[in-house]
């Protein structure tokens, strides 16, 4: 069973390492140590470990020393030592070298990489022993034949050259003039030339032309030292042109006197090994789907870049990417082409990225980009707005095409962090901030986002209660006939009556409510409400009243509404020429096949359909007309100034009399003064809303004021 010694003074490291090496294979026995001269001595006392690792920086005695002090000891010269060390400088590397350490590995270390170079160099050891053996084997049988010195001679070196030949790797000897002495079946076979053939050439062409001179090097090496290299791994071209890679030990050859007369070199292949590790270890770093690294591989790169940051002075932007609506390329074209519309989006991202950046697939739809920052590169800001509209652009699948927005959220190294999970949850709250903001936007990370977070998390549990808990109501403020004064409608505005804090301004909640979609179900109990009191009206007798209901944009996105209005009218009886829906000029915009479709269903029902807010947004008229509307309400905020802004008063007329001419009745929302009410009456404007009827009321409010008689009249 194999043996493995561990050095380091810290007690942590000891046990990590400790566990790692225990999963190399069964029956693996180790040994702790946390001070070198214990180690030392328990070497002394007999103690042959198969494997050695040690911590290089130690107090006392550092792994330079160690290393040192073990290679002196007897049958100490060969075991393979696996240094661990934080410094990336070539010249510790190359004392350690010098002391005679085997293989090195980075802190902090990947724990599969530790596993697999600690197996290599168990099995480099086994092999080491076993011709150990063989020729110790060999040696006893020599000197025990009482035969004739010559032939016992001749018999064995037979008998070792037959068993060196079974050694599945390349074994050869040369002389201090790097003449071949012995190649055994193996190298002929992998040079594709007879091993008889190979004896009294040069060593060059055991290996390929670019390596000659450093193998001779290395051979002297072996020759001034008397010592045996380090296991190190080169590539070899064999006969047929194919190339492998071999592990590769020197170790002095020496007469019956002990005199060193050459060099003992053998080479285990280790390709299909190398190329299983590989595959392995790029699998468990690397997203199956796009072939970019995953979240573990993303870690260890920032904690790389973190660490090398800190030596510098550089700096990095990390980049959390969530495509927006993803869910919805799968439900209606299937994984197959979720999946096509990944690997491109990742193939973008990819020619989005420098040659010192990184990108990571870190979940279904969630990436990352890694980018080094300096003065000739590009900022994060810029590269934020390339990623948005790099996913934005339509992508091709079969023969349709798909598109997604994007929510980015950026954090900064050192700015908003310097530890890595530190850096990851900024970037986090980030992207989070930039979906509720509506997505397909950048949000760069501040200090005061978890706050914010936390507070719309709180919001968000109070709309759910105010959702299971019935606690909206609805206020109606009238609406009144330009040409007789009369109540004709109301608009329907939400209010929330929360318990113990009484009524909570819309704008407290309703921008929140739209982002987190929970307006969807609030505007589906608004539209079943207002219809239930309409029809409550008519049955009251106050005449064919109409009820104005506001629709959210993001009902158009996430719900059937001409289903959801159907429904309510079914419910509810109400008739529907008596409802009337109001959408922002934003929707209209859109000008989406769904949403044209959608409004025609409704305008072919018999329910009317007005642009709110009209004037604020970039529609035209011209634009509006292609669409089956049915009413403009001009916006406050140029009825406000009417009076005393000429400029306003031009616009609101100008809009009445376009309306007109498209067949549309003109609305005016915010009149407050009677000199508001006789303007807009002498520019034609066909009802009237505004506090100078009536505020925002509840619904008894409301009928108790039908019931009055003419509003107009009373306000004159």
């Amino acid at each position: 069973m194999p043996l493995i010694a561990i050095l380091d003074d810290q007690e942590t490291n000891r046990r990590i390492f400790e566990r790692l090496a225990s999963s190399i294979e069964n029956g693996v026995v180790i040994r702790i140590y946390g001070d070198p001269s214990l180690a030392i001595a328990d070497f002394e006392r007999g103690f042959v470990p198969d494997l050695i690792v040690t911590d290089y920086k130690m107090p006392v005695m550092d792994g330079e020393a160690f290393i040192r002090a073990l290679r002196t000891l007897p049958g100490f010269s060969e075991i393979p030592v696996m240094v661990i060390t934080v410094y990336e400088e070539r010249s510790f590397r190359m004392r350690a070298l010098e002391a005679g350490a085997t293989d090195f590995l980075q802190s902090p270390v990947d724990h599969q990489e530790f596993v697999v170079r600690a197996r290599n160099l168990l099995k480099l050891r086994k092999q080491q022993l076993l011709l150990e053996s063989r020729a110790h084997t060999l040696a006893e049988e020599l000197a025990t034949s009482e035969q004739s010195r010559e032939a016992a001679l001749r018999d064995s070196s037979e008998r070792l050259a037959q068993v060196i030949d079974t050694v599945p790797a390349i074994v050869s000897a040369s002389d201090s003039n790097g003449r071949i002495l012995f190649a055994n079946a193996f190298a002929g076979q992998f040079l594709g030339l007879d091993p008889a053939e190979l004896v009294g050439k040069s060593s060059d062409v055991l290996v390929d032309a670019d390596l000659a001179g450093p193998n001779r090097t290395l051979d002297r090496k072996v020759m001034r030292g008397g010592e045996a290299l380090k296991s190190f791994e080169r590539t070899l071209t064999n006969a047929s042109g194919e190339k492998r890679v071999f592990l590769t030990t020197k170790t002095p050859l020496k007469d019956a006197d002990d005199v060193i007369v050459g060099v003992l070199t053998s080479a285990l292949d280790i390709t299909d090994r190398k190329r299983a590790e590989e595959h392995l270890l790029h699998a468990a770093r690397h997203d199956g789907l796009t072939n970019l690294p995953n979240r573990t591989f993303l870690h260890d790169r920032l904690r790389r870049e973190v660490a090398r940051a800190r030596r510098g002075d550089r700096a990095f932007a990390l980049h959390f990417i969530d495509i927006d609506e993803f869910k919805s390329i799968n439900d209606l074209m299937g994984q197959e082409a979720g999946d096509a519309f990944l690997q491109e989006i990742a193939l973008r991202l990819q020619a989005l990225a420098g040659a010192e950046d990184m990108v990571a697939r870190l979940g279904a739809d969630e990436f990352a980009l890694l980018q080094a920052l300096g003065p000739n590169k590009t900022t994060a800001s810029d590269m934020a707005q390339r990623i948005l509209d790099a996913i934005g652009f339509p992508v091709r699948l079969s023969e349709r095409e798909a598109a997604c927005s994007a929510s980015v959220g950026v954090t900064f190294y050192p700015t908003d962090g310097t530890e890595v999970t530190q850096l990851l949850r900024n970037a986090d709250l980030a992207v989070q901030q930039a979906k509720d903001s509506g997505g397909n936007q950048f949000r760069l990370y501040e200090t005061n986002m978890a706050d914010r977070i936390r507070n719309n998390a709180v919001l968000d549990s109070r709309l759910r209660t105010a959702i299971e808990q019935k606690q909206f109501v609805l206020y109606y403020q009238p609406q009144i006939s330009a040409k007789t004064g009369a109540v004709i409608g109301a608009e329907a505005l939400l209010r929330w009556n929360e318990p113990g804090r009484g009524l909570v301004s819309p704008g407290e909640f309703l921008l929140r409510a739209e982002e987190n979609g929970l307006i969807v179900p609030i505007n589906e109990w608004v539209i079943h409400e207002a219809c239930r009191e309409a029809k409550s009206w008519h049955r009251l007798g106050l005449g064919h009243l109409r009820i104005g209901i506001n629709l959210s944009p993001v009902q158009f996105r996430r719900v059937n509404v001409a289903a959801l209005v159907l429904k309510a009218l079914d419910a509810t009886g109400l008739d529907p020429k008596c409802l009337d829906l109001e959408i922002t000029e934003n929707i209209v915009m859109e000008k989406t096949e769904s949403v044209i479709s959608v409004l025609r269903q409704l305008s072919d029902l018999g329910v009317g359909i007005s642009i709110d807010d009209f004037g604020t947004g970039y529609s035209s008229l011209n634009y509006i007309k292609q669409f089956p509307i049915d009413r403009i309400k001009i916006d406050q905020t140029f009825v406000r100034n009417m009076v005393t802004d000429p400029s306003d008063h031009t616009i609101v007329r100008t809009v009445a009399h376009l309306g007109h001419s498209l067949g549309l009745t003109v609305v005016a929302e915010g009149v407050e003064t009677e000199a508001q009410a006789k303007l807009l009456m002498a520019d034609g404007c066909d009802v009237m809303q505004g506090y100078l009827y009536g505020r925002p009321m509840p619904a008894q409010d409301l009928i108790a004021l039908v019931r009055s008689g003419p509003v107009l009249e009373k306000s004159a």
